[in-house]
């Protein structure tokens, strides 16, 4: 799932070969709506998440998918690496051979996989929510702020 975002040249392209590749199966769906209420959906109830980007800045579906709990697979490029903790709340990759045997680690584990969710959203809670970054704020104020007493 996914949609063709405007600073992806290379997107209709990828979505073509997808498209070629998957053929008439009908058990696999190509969704490329635009639709958050279904993203949210699939992203709560899904094993696993890949996020297979050859460039990556902040990746927000990456944060999203730990934030819950679900683990993610993902590319170890741009931002990804402060994101997914290897081993810890998902699993960085080099190459779709690893990324699959990660899938089917996390699918055949429950346990691994509920482990691996609530770690990345704890991540998520303690590093990318805006309550920290307003406590960065704050922090950062107290100690410019003089204390009763002192000049």
């Amino acid at each position: 799932m996914g949609d063709m975002a405007s600073d992806d040249p290379e997107g209709p392209v990828i979505y073509q070969k997808v498209r070629d590749k998957v053929g008439d199966k009908k058990d696999v769906h190509l969704i490329t709506e635009r639709n958050d209420v279904l993203v949210n959906a699939l992203q709560t109830d899904s094993s696993v998440v890949i996020q297979n980007s050859i460039r990556e800045g902040f990746g927000l579906t990456v944060s999203e998918a730990l934030w819950k709990g679900t683990p993610v697979i993902a590319t170890a490029v741009g931002g990804i690496p402060t994101q997914v903790l290897h081993g810890k709340n998902g699993f960085l990759i080099n190459n779709i051979n690893e990324g699959a045997k990660h899938c089917v680690e996390l699918i055949n584990d429950p346990k691994l996989r509920q482990e691996l969710g609530a770690q990345g959203r704890e991540h998520v809670r303690k590093n990318f929510l805006i309550t920290r970054h307003l406590q960065d704020y704050i922090d950062l104020a107290n100690r410019y702020i003089s204390k009763p007493g002192q000049s």
